[in-house]
C-alpha cells in the first residue's frame, strides 16, 4: 500500500470478466489481493478462482450490478473472503458487454472519523455526502449516500465513479471531478436517474461538486453532495408544456390540425399515447346537441405515441367509435371531469376476453395507468383526451391531472374556435356556391373555363365570375371582387351579381351598365349606415364580344385589365381606362373596343391572383402572361397551368376568380339580311324569302313558326316602326334567331287582347312559339328578336 495514498491503485483489485466467464483484465491490486499475477490468470475462467471452485458456483446476477463477498483461493492456496462489486458494462454496438469486478478484503477498514479531511467534510454537509481525492478516488461516504448507493460506507473507500456504476452519469460525474480539481472552482452537476437503494423511479438530481483546500489553499480533493429536487424538475416540466402548449396548439383554424397539436405537445413529455376524440356530429363543424349520454360516439382527430406508427391505437383517424357506459372516455364526459384509472397487473387476462380488438394493444404494450380528461369550453363539451403511459413506470398524479386539465382547457378553446370558424366557412361557402354559377352556359361566341379558390386562412371573400347569354348570339362576361370577406361579402356578391345579369338583359353598353351598378353600390353603402365607401365596395370588369363582328367591348371599374391572347401573338394586357371602382359616386366610366379575330383568349381575373405577400402585382402579371403563353390542349389545362405558377402551394390569403374564353365567330353563310320597305303588302315575299333560305341551311323543319314569327314582327315595325326595316336571321346548330330593326325607339310590350279585339295578339303569339323573346335599344332605334330552338332532324 502506498505511504502517500492509501487508495492507490494497488490498493483495489480490479478485474475485467467477458460474457463467457474468461478473465480479460487483472491489475496489481487483484495480484497483490490473490497472489496471482496477470499472465497466471488472463484468458482463463473466473470461475477457477472460487475456493471449492468444484462445489459451488459464483453468483448469476439478476441485475446490471452485484454486491457480496465470496471466497476465492489465493495463489498460495489459502481462501480469503473478499466482498466484490460487480457491474456490467455495455460492449459496442450494442455488442456483448463485459463486467468490471472490484474488491477489497473483507475486514473493517478505518472510520471515516480518522481522515480529518473527511470529518470536517461530512459535519458540515446536510445531505447525501461523498468525498473524492486529487486521483478521483472515494475517501468516505455519509449514511445517506451510502443508502442511496445500496452498499456499506466502508466497501466504498477506494473506489471511482466509474466502478460503482457503467451508466453515462458515472463517467459525467469523473468529467466534472476532473475539471473542478483542474480549477479550483464549484460546479454543478444535473441528472436524472434512479439511485441503487430508491425502490420509487428514477429522480432529478442536482449533485455541486465543491473544492476541498488545504490551509495553503491547496486543492486536496471534491466534496460531492446530492440534492433531490425533483418537485422543481418536475414543476419546471410543468412550466415548459404549459408554456409549449400555449404556442404550438391552435397555430391554425383546422380542429384536426388543433387536435393533432395537442396529441403531439403531450407526448412525450406527459404520457406515452395520447388520442384525441371528438364527439361525433351528423354535421362537420356542427354544434354538439346538449350534454354526452353514455353510451358515446366518437370521432378519432388524432393520436400521437412515443412509438413510432402509434401501434396502440384502436382506432384510425375519422373513424367513429362507440364507449359503452362505464368506460373512461364514457365517464369522464358524462360526468365532466378527470378519471385516472390504474390497470391492475391481473387485469390482462380479463380485458382480453371483455374486449379482443379494444384492449389487446393495452395488454401488449403493459398499459398500466390512462387519464381521460373531457375537452370543455365555453359550456360545451367538445370530446375528450386519453394520455396513456405503458413505458413511464410512474403512475397519474394528482398534479399530472392539473397538468392535463390545464393542457386540455388551452386546446378546447381551440377546437371550439376552430369549430366555430369551420362552421361559419362552411356556412360562407355554401352562400357563396348558391351565388355563383354552377355550370358556365354553353353558347356559339365563346369556348369557357372557370376556376374559384376560396382563401386558405382568412374568411371566404367576395370574388365572383359570370358569363350571360345575350341575344343575337352575343355573349357577357363579368368578374368582380366585393370589399371585404366572409357572409357580408358573398352576400353583396350576390346582390351584385343578380343586378348585373338584371341589366345585362337591357342589352345596356359596358360603361352605362357599370354606371348602374355603381348607384346600387353607393345605395348599399347608404343602407349599411357606413361613413365610407369602402365597406360595400367592389371593383369590376364587363365585357360583351359579338361573334358576327367579332368584336367585344369593355369597360371595367377599378379592377385589373384582363390580358389577351391572339392567335400566334404574345399575351399582352388590354389597354382598358381604368375607370374608379364601385361606390365612389359621379365618375364616369369610359368603353373600349377591340377586334378579336377568332381563337383568341381572353383572360379575366381578380387581384387575389397576382397580388400575394412577397411579391407585387407587376411580377404576378408578368407570371399570368407567361403561364397563358404556354401551349396547352384546352382551356380547363390552361386554368390548372396558371393556378399552379402564380399561387402558392398553401394558398393565398385572398380568394381567386379566373376566368378564360376563345372567341369563336359566326361563319357569314349563317347570317341572313333583308332590307324592308315599309308596305304591308311585302310581307308575304319576305316570308318566301324566309322559308327559302332556312331551306337552303336545311332547317326545313322550323319553317313554320319561323314564318308566322317573322310574320309578325315585320309587320309590327311596319305598322309601329320607323324606316328603315332590316330582317336578319342567325342560326347555329341548336338555335335560331329572327330578328327586326326599325329607328323608333319605342318598345313593344305585350298586353292582353279581349274578345271582340281585332288586334293586339302577335307579341302573345311570338311568345308562345319561341325559346324567349326580347327587345334591345341600339344607337339608331330598336331591335325585336326571338329565339327558336331547333329541332333534332335525326
Amino acid at each position: 500500500m502506498s505511504p502517500v495514498n492509501r487508495f492507490d491503485d494497488a490498493a483495489t483489485a480490479r478485474v475485467v470478466i467477458d460474457a463467457t466467464g474468461t478473465l480479460l483484465a487483472w491489475n496489481e491490486g487483484a495480484r497483490r489481493l490473490l497472489g496471482h499475477t496477470s499472465a497466471d490468470v488472463v484468458g482463463r475462467p473466473a470461475a477457477e478462482l472460487l475456493a471449492d471452485g468444484d462445489r459451488a458456483a459464483p453468483p448469476v446476477p439478476r441485475a446490471d450490478r452485484w454486491s457480496g463477498t465470496l471466497a476465492l483461493r489465493h495463489r498460495d492456496g489459502r481462501t480469503v473472503s473478499v466482498w466484490v462489486l460487480a457491474h456490467r458494462r455495455p460492449g459496442p454496438d450494442d455488442g456483448p458487454g463485459t463486467w468490471l469486478v472490484v474488491g477489497s478484503a473483507d475486514h473493517d477498514g478505518p472510520g471515516t472519523a480518522d481522515d480529518p479531511l473527511v470529518r470536517a467534510a461530512l459535519t458540515q454537509s446536510p445531505c447525501a455526502t461523498m468525498i473524492f481525492d486529487r486521483e478521483l478516488r472515494l475517501h468516505g461516504v455519509n449514511d445517506a449516500m451510502a443508502r442511496l448507493l445500496e452498499m456499506p460506507a466502508d466497501r466504498l473507500r477506494g473506489l471511482r465513479p466509474t466502478d460503482i456504476g457503467s451508466r453515462p452519469q458515472h463517467t459525467e460525474l469523473e468529467d466534472h471531478l476532473r475539471r473542478v480539481l483542474d480549477t479550483g472552482h464549484g460546479h454543478d452537476m444535473h441528472t436524472y436517474m434512479k439511485a441503487a437503494g430508491e425502490s420509487r423511479g428514477a429522480h432529478a438530481w442536482l449533485a455541486r461538486l465543491a473544492p476541498l483546500t488545504d490551509a495553503g489553499g491547496q486543492v486536496r480533493g471534491v466534496c460531492v453532495t446530492a440534492h433531490d429536487f425533483t418537485e422543481q424538475h418536475l414543476a419546471r416540466e410543468r412550466l415548459q408544456l404549459v408554456s409549449e402548449a400555449s404556442v404550438r396548439i391552435g397555430s391554425t383554424l383546422d380542429v384536426t390540425r388543433t387536435a393533432e397539436e395537442l396529441a403531439d405537445v403531450c407526448v412525450p413529455a406527459l404520457a406515452d399515447f395520447v388520442s384525441v376524440d371528438l364527439l361525433d356530429t351528423r354535421e362537420y363543424g356542427a354544434e354538439p346537441a346538449g350534454p354526452p349520454t353514455a353510451p358515446v360516439s366518437l370521432r378519432r382527430a388524432a393520436h400521437a405515441s412515443v412509438t413510432p406508427g402509434c401501434p396502440e391505437a384502436v382506432a384510425v383517424p375519422g373513424q367513429v367509435d362507440l364507449y359503452p357506459a362505464g368506460s373512461p372516455q364514457a365517464e369522464s364526459l358524462t360526468t365532466g371531469g378527470a378519471v385516472v384509472a390504474a390497470v391492475p397487473a391481473d387485469a390482462a387476462e380479463q380485458w382480453r376476453t371483455s374486449d379482443e380488438v379494444r384492449h389487446r394493444p393495452a395488454v401488449d404494450d403493459a398499459v398500466h395507468s390512462t387519464m381521460s380528461v373531457p375537452l370543455q369550453a365555453r359550456g360545451t363539451t367538445l370530446g375528450v383526451a386519453v394520455f396513456t403511459r405503458f413505458r413511464r413506470p410512474e403512475p397519474f398524479t394528482d398534479d399530472d391531472v392539473l397538468l392535463a386539465e390545464e393542457v386540455t382547457a388551452r386546446a378546447a378553446v381551440c377546437i371550439d374556435n376552430a369549430r366555430r370558424y369551420s362552421r361559419e366557412r362552411e356556412t360562407t361557402l355554401a352562400l357563396q356556391r348558391s351565388l355563383l354559377p354552377r355550370t358556365l352556359p354553353p353558347n356559339a361566341a365563346v369556348t369557357t373555363a372557370c376556376r374559384y379558390l376560396p382563401a386558405a386562412d382568412s374568411g371566404v371573400g367576395g370574388d365572383w365570375f359570370d358569363v350571360i347569354p345575350l341575344s343575337g348570339m352575343r355573349v357577357a362576361m363579368v368578374v368582380g371582387d366585393v370589399v371585404g370577406e366572409g357572409i357580408p361579402a358573398s352576400a353583396t356578391m350576390g346582390r351584385l351579381r343578380t343586378a348585373v345579369r338584371t341589366l345585362a338583359d337591357l342589352d345596356l353598353a359596358p360603361d352605362e351598365l357599370l354606371t348602374h351598378l355603381d348607384d346600387l353600390v353607393v345605395r348599399l353603402s347608404e343602407e349599411s349606415g357606413g361613413d365610407t365607401t369602402g365597406e360595400t365596395g367592389a371593383t369590376c370588369v364587363y365585357a360583351v364580344y359579338d361573334p358576327i363582328s367579332r368584336r367585344c367591348t369593355l369597360a371595367r371599374a377599378g379592377h385589373p385589365a384582363p390580358v389577351l391572347v391572339e392567335p400566334g401573338g404574345p399575351p399582352r394586357p388590354v389597354d382598358l381606362p381604368s375607370g374608379p371602382p364601385l361606390g365612389v359616386d359621379g365618375l364616369p366610366f369610359e368603353s373600349a373596343e377591340l377586334a378579336l379575330p377568332e381563337g383568341s383568349v381572353l383572360a379575366f381575373y381578380t387581384d387575389g391572383l397576382v397580388e400575394i405577400p412577397g411579391r407585387d402585382a407587376e411580377t404576378g402579371r408578368a407570371l399570368l402572361c407567361r403561364a397563358l403563353a404556354a401551349p396547352s390542349g384546352s382551356l380547363d389545362e390552361t386554368c390548372d397551368r396558371v393556378l399552379h405558377a402564380l399561387l402558392p402551394p398553401g394558398g393565398t390569403a385572398d380568394d381567386v376568380a379566373l376566368l378564360l374564353a376563345a372567341s369563336r365567330g359566326l361563319p357569314a353563310d349563317q347570317v341572313a339580311t333583308w332590307d324592308i320597305p315599309a308596305d304591308p303588302a311585302l310581307v308575304a315575299p319576305v316570308r318566301k324569302q324566309v322559308v327559302d333560305q332556312l331551306a337552303d341551311w336545311a332547317l326545313v323543319e322550323a319553317s313554320f313558326t319561323a314564318e308566322l314569327v317573322v310574320s309578325e314582327l315585320v309587320t309590327n315595325a311596319i305598322r309601329y316602326g320607323t324606316a328603315p326595316i332590316r330582317l336578319r336571321l342567325i342560326h347555329d346548330a341548336a338555335t335560331l334567331i329572327c330578328e327586326v330593326s326599325d329607328t323608333s325607339h319605342t318598345a313593344p310590350h305585350l298586353r292582353r287582347a279581349k274578345t271582340w279585339d281585332e288586334g293586339g295578339r302577335g307579341l302573345l303569339l311570338v311568345a308562345q312559339l319561341t325559346q324567349r323573346w326580347g327587345s334591345r335599344h341600339t344607337a339608331d332605334g330598336k331591335t325585336i328578336w326571338a329565339e327558336l330552338t331547333l329541332l333534332d332532324e335525326e
